[in-house]
């Protein structure tokens, strides 16, 4: 019985341990399945508009055999990019009606794809076209139309902004500071996307289309320029950081400070007399600034650029150059009093200038910048939409708000009184970068923003080599305000 008993024990053991390991093995193969159902719910849609986007996959092609793709409008409804289809040969054509005038914004989608061609690539090779209208389609061996995407630009605002840049070289780009829709982009020079199919190689020439030099280098975003006074805004921000946003500061400016056998001037040889910080700041005395960034903790000024996106990513969807801080420790004299004012190697970009100019405005918040406001059907029903969405606090409140006060005086009687109007109350810095010996070589620059009855605009604008930002940057920034708020 006893030898019954044990037998019946050891039975009910093995059958236990088999059950443990039955038990084991299917919760690992269960794990493996969740994985595996995961994965495959993460690639179609978490990272299936980026995968299907990428240019080397074959998906595309397949994608364009069944769909002409979509048109895409601006904010105002016109059209910037549409295919025509040849009803004799069936031939799609892809039209771009503004030509020039949106090149570097929308971009091309032959000999690969730029700007919105390229940002949006996944909503414009689908549609959302009633269903029944598609099994037509596929019943008649008719392809379906594309969804629209319609962008955040205003067509009459860019329109503004390009024939006011006119001839000369240079970007503007503007956005709204309280949901970060960029509202406009120009570059120049520029090129016809309707060309580039046909005659890609001559539009491009000798220069890579990555290099600066090249008429496909998109100047908003990829342009890195030296500063100039623009960066006074950095400087004071640092100050601020050290001292407190309510500090203030004197400064005598005889229109020449030496420092270790350099000599800084201001521009024009300017002698602006007893300042206070906000007429230094609206009258940008070069000498006041550069005596200022020798008492700032270098190391503290870094780490502050940084918070303002220097040598860091900036959160857009087009290629862009990082914007670059040059002072450290270790730094010269000369150096520190150069980079005060935005000389010696510190670079940025337009849109970056913009975005600050953003942050600024809305109280120290940037905004995600974006330039797809919705994907509809053939119907204009709404697809999808994207929303504002806060991209971080570049600097706090108190400093926003001190810095928008030294900006207002310099439209008020500073360096931008051009910008005073009746309609709007505009704010901002001008720039002139100098980028070699020659007086020629100066940059024209003005950042700002300008707002009325809950409205608001930010804006950077930059004139290669055309000199003084008041006489050239600002005039083109009035023209967009004007045109924003008429």
């Amino acid at each position: 019985m006893k030898e019954k008993d044990e037998n019946v024990k050891i039975q009910e053991k093995r059958s236990q341990k088999n059950n443990r390991e039955f038990v084991v093995v299917t919760y690992f193969f269960l794990a493996l399945f969740l994985c595996l159902i995961g994965y495959i719910v993460s690639f179609q849609v978490l990272d299936a508009e980026t995968i299907i986007n990428n240019p080397y996959n074959k998906r595309q092609t397949i994608f364009a055999n069944s769909i002409i793709r979509g048109k895409i409008i601006s904010s105002d409804r016109k059209v910037l990019a549409k295919t025509i289809v040849n009803s004799s040969t069936d031939k799609e054509t892809r039209i771009y009606p503004n030509k020039n005038m949106f090149a570097h914004a929308i971009g091309y989608s032959t000999n690969g794809t730029t700007g919105v061609e390229s940002i949006a690539n996944f909503q414009l090779l689908r549609t959302h076209s009633f269903i029944g209208n598609q099994l037509m389609n596929m019943i008649n061996q008719k392809k379906n139309r594309g969804d629209t995407v319609v962008t955040t630009f205003s067509h009459r605002l860019q329109q503004t902004a390009y024939t006011a840049l006119g001839g000369y070289e240079g970007a503007v780009v503007a956005i709204d500071p309280e949901t970060g829709k960029i509202l406009t982009m120009v570059s120049k020079p520029d090129f016809d996307p309707n060309q580039i199919a046909t005659n890609y190689k001559s539009i491009v020439g000798e220069d890579d289309s990555s290099k600066k030099n090249s008429v496909l280098f998109n100047r908003a975003t990829q342009g890195s320029y030296t500063p100039g006074s623009t960066f006074k805004i950095f400087t004071t921000l640092e100050y601020f950081h050290e001292q407190g946003s309510n500090a203030d500061y004197h400064y005598q400016c005889t229109g020449t400070k030496t420092v270790d056998q350099t000599s800084i001037h201001c521009y024009g040889g300017e002698v602006h007399g007893d300042l206070d910080l906000q007429h230094m700041f609206a009258e940008s005395c070069n000498c006041g600034y550069a005596t200022m960034g020798l008492s700032l903790n270098l190391q503290q000024f870094g780490a502050l650029t940084k918070r303002m996106l220097f040598d860091r990513a900036l959160p857009i969807e087009y290629p862009y150059t990082k914007s670059k801080f040059s002072l450290t420790k270790d730094s010269t004299s000369a150096s520190i009093m150069m980079g005060s004012f935005g000389q010696d190697k510190i670079t940025v970009s337009p849109i970056h200038l913009a975005m600050v100019a953003s942050a600024i405005s809305n109280k120290g918040t940037l905004m995600k910048p974006y330039v797809v406001d919705h994907v509809e059907n053939d119907a204009k029903t709404i697809v999808t939409k994207n929303k504002p969405t806060v991209y971080k606090q570049l600097l706090s409140k108190e400093c926003a708000k001190a810095m928008r006060k030294l900006m207002r005086a310099t439209v008020d009687y500073g360096t931008a009184t051009a910008l005073q109007s009746t309609s709007y109350r505009a704010a901002g810095k001008t720039g002139s970068a100098q980028v070699s010996d020659s007086s020629d070589d100066t940059h024209s620059w003005f950042v700002g923003y300008a707002k009325h009855k809950g409205k608001s605009i930010a804006i950077a604008v930059i004139v290669e080599k055309q000199g003084n930002g008041s006489r050239f940057a600002v005039p083109i920034a009035k023209k967009v305000f004007d045109a924003y708020f008429d």
